[in-house]
């Protein structure tokens, strides 16, 4: 079965779906069979796309006008796709660059393969980015990562009440704006430290 789907940005103004439903429909997707989203390309929730992909079943083919219209970026793409392939679900794309993409045809796996390594490709890059950050920063004195959500006299603190039996965990966790699970993570429930806290002290 084929299933369509549609999309326009708010973004850029376009507010009409009628191009991408002619194209759709003559492509042979019952206009029934069609979801659509009005929104930014960008944003992460897209309710017509997330029903289109809890409807598409195993033999299927999910159609779409141009291939940007699908994914928020390559990777979210790829992701996408490969999730198609895995539920052995087809992808056609009826125009603009990915116009060649046919996933039920050995040409257009070719095609997306490619895509798939341009995605991989684009994550080393990213990470190497990162590495090379990190690396600059604590030459020049500065540490990355994410802050700790304890400070050295916090977690001081927090050891002499928890080896205090009487201590609420509740308690002692709201006083130091955190959660009890997030407390735990810097002292155990007698007072020891533990790895977060080792490493908020040795700062």
């Amino acid at each position: 079965m084929l299933i369509g789907y549609a999309r326009v940005s708010k973004a850029d103004g376009s507010q009409s779906l009628d191009l991408q439903y002619d194209a759709l429909t003559e492509a042979g997707v019952d206009a029934d069979a069609i979801y659509e989203d009005r929104i930014a390309g960008t944003r992460d929730t897209r309710p017509g796309l997330d029903a289109c992909l809890k409807t598409l079943r195993g033999d299927d083919v999910l159609v779409v006008w141009k291939l940007d219209h699908l994914g928020r970026d390559l990777r979210h793409l790829v992701n996408v796709v490969k999730n198609l392939t895995d539920r052995q679900i087809g992808l056609r794309v009826l125009a603009g660059q990915g116009a060649q993409i046919d996933t039920t045809t050995p040409a257009g796996r070719l095609v997306f393969g490619i895509f798939a390594a341009l995605a991989e490709f684009e994550r080393e890059l990213i990470r190497e980015r990162t590495v090379a950050g990190l690396a600059a920063a604590r030459a020049r004195g500065r540490k990355g990562g994410r802050k700790f959500a304890l400070t050295k006299a916090q977690v001081r603190l927090a050891q002499a009440a928890m080896a205090n039996r009487d201590t609420s965990v509740a308690n002692l966790a709201a006083e130091l704006g955190v959660k009890p699970v997030t407390l735990y993570r810097y002292v155990g429930p007698k007072g020891e430290l533990r790895e977060n806290g080792e490493r908020v002290l040795n700062a």
